[in-house]
C-alpha cells in the first residue's frame, strides 16, 4: 500500500468523536481499495435510522445511513456516546418499557410514548442524532443554546438546566484528544507545547514576560443569577488556587459590561497579585470594563479573534488552543457557580 501510494494528505478535526465520524464518511464516499471492505470478521458495520413511526438507531451489515465504520468498536463507542446525551430507543413496540428506559437512555420510551409531546421529544432526540452523525455537532450546539436562551427567558430554568448538561456532554467529547503515541515518543510532550504557546501569545500581544494571566467571564440566564469567574494561569499553567468566583451584585436590566465593571472594581481591592494580562470573554466593550493599566484584550467568537486596543487579529495554531483553552476554563468555572445559585434558587 506504501509502495504504490502517491501522495499523503490529513484533515484536522478538534475531537476523536468527529475523526470517527469523518473517517466514516470519507471511506463512504472514496471507497478506497485497502479499507473498503472494513472486516471485523464479518462484512461492513453501518449505523442506521429507521422509519418506524418512532425511528430506531440500529446496526446493520448490510447498506445503512451512516458508515461503513472501521469495526464493531467504533460504532458502539459512537452510539454510546450519542445516547447518553440524546436518548433512542434500538427495539421494536412492545407493551412495556424497555430496559434501557430505566438507565435514562431511552427516554422517552416508545413503548410507553402517549401524548404528542413525548412523541416530539423524542423524534426531536432523533433529529439532532441525524445531524451529529452527519457531522453537524456545531449546528447541534447552536440549537440547543437557542433553546437554553429562550428557556431562560421564560424562567423556565429546569428545562435550561437540562439543556446545558447537553452542551456540557457535547463540549466535554469534542474537546481535542493528544494521540497517546505523541506522548511515547515525547514524555515532556506537555510542557514543550505550554512553552510554545506561551511564547507565542508573548509575541503577539508584546509582553516579554508573561508570567501571570487572569481572564475574566460572565455567566447568567436572562440576567438572573448572574456571576462571574477569574481563572489565573501561572506560566501557561492554569493555578486554580488562585481562581475566584463573584456574585454579580448589580440589578437584573444591566448589561455584561455592567458587570465587569462591578468584578473589575472588586478585584482590585484586593492583594491578589497584579497580572501581566487580562483576557475578558467579549468584544471592545468588555475591554473597556477594566480601566486599569494592566494591559487587557479581549476574545471575539466566529471566528475566534484578539481584540488588541482597536485591532482584531485572528487567533490560529498555538495562540488559539492557548487562548481558547483560558477561555473554557473560564466560561466553565463561571457557570459552575452560576449553576450552584439555580440549583439553589430551585430549592427554595
Amino acid at each position: 500500500m506504501i509502495s504504490r501510494a502517491e501522495e499523503l494528505n490529513f484533515i484536522k478535526v478538534t475531537s476523536e468523536l468527529e475523526a470517527l465520524l469523518l473517517e466514516a464518511k470519507l471511506i463512504n464516499e472514496n471507497k478506497p481499495k485497502y479499507n473498503s471492505v472494513l472486516k471485523d470478521d464479518k462484512s461492513p458495520l453501518y449505523i442506521t435510522i429507521t422509519k418506524d413511526d418512532f425511528p430506531r438507531v440500529i446496526t446493520s451489515r448490510k447498506d445503512g445511513d451512516f458508515g461503513p465504520f472501521p469495526n464493531s468498536k467504533t460504532v458502539n463507542l459512537v452510539l454510546k456516546i450519542i445516547r447518553k446525551i440524546f436518548p433512542f430507543s434500538d427495539h421494536k413496540i412492545g407493551k412495556r418499557a424497555c430496559l434501557y428506559s430505566h438507565l435514562g437512555l431511552c427516554n422517552p420510551c416508545p413503548n410507553e410514548i402517549k401524548t404528542n409531546s413525548e412523541a416530539k421529544k423524542y423524534k426531536k432526540n432523533i433529529s439532532m442524532i441525524r445531524k451529529i452523525l452527519s457531522g453537524k455537532i456545531r449546528s447541534v450546539q447552536k440549537n440547543l443554546e437557542n433553546e437554553m436562551t429562550e428557556l431562560s427567558r421564560l424562567q423556565k430554568f429546569e428545562g435550561a438546566l437540562a439543556i446545558r448538561d447537553k452542551l456540557k456532554k457535547i463540549e466535554y467529547i469534542t474537546q481535542p484528544i493528544i494521540p497517546t503515541n505523541l506522548y511515547l515518543e515525547n514524555p515532556n510532550l506537555n510542557e514543550d507545547i505550554r512553552k510554545s504557546e506561551l511564547k507565542e501569545m508573548s509575541k503577539l500581544v508584546k509582553i516579554k514576560n508573561l508570567h501571570r494571566i487572569e481572564c475574566y467571564d460572565v455567566s447568567h440566564l436572562a440576567g438572573s443569577y448572574a456571576t462571574a469567574s477569574m481563572v489565573v494561569f501561572i506560566n501557561g499553567e492554569a493555578d486554580k488556587s488562585e481562581y475566584r468566583h463573584f456574585r454579580i451584585r448589580q440589578k437584573k436590566s444591566q448589561s455584561d459590561y455592567d458587570s465587569l465593571c462591578e468584578v473589575a472594581k472588586r478585584r482590585f481591592q484586593n492583594d491578589w497579585g497584579s497580572p501581566d494580562l487580562i483576557i475578558v470573554d467579549g468584544g471592545i466593550g468588555q475591554v473597556k470594563a477594566f480601566k486599569s493599566n494592566i494591559p487587557t484584550v479581549g476574545i471575539a467568537k466566529n471566528p475566534d479573534r484578539l481584540i488588541v486596543g482597536n485591532q482584531k487579529i485572528k487567533l490560529t495554531g498555538n495562540t488559539l488552543n492557548f487562548v481558547s483553552r483560558i477561555r473554557n476554563e473560564a466560561h466553565r468555572f463561571a457557570r459552575r457557580y452560576h449553576h450552584a445559585l439555580i440549583s439553589k434558587g430551585l430549592f427554595k
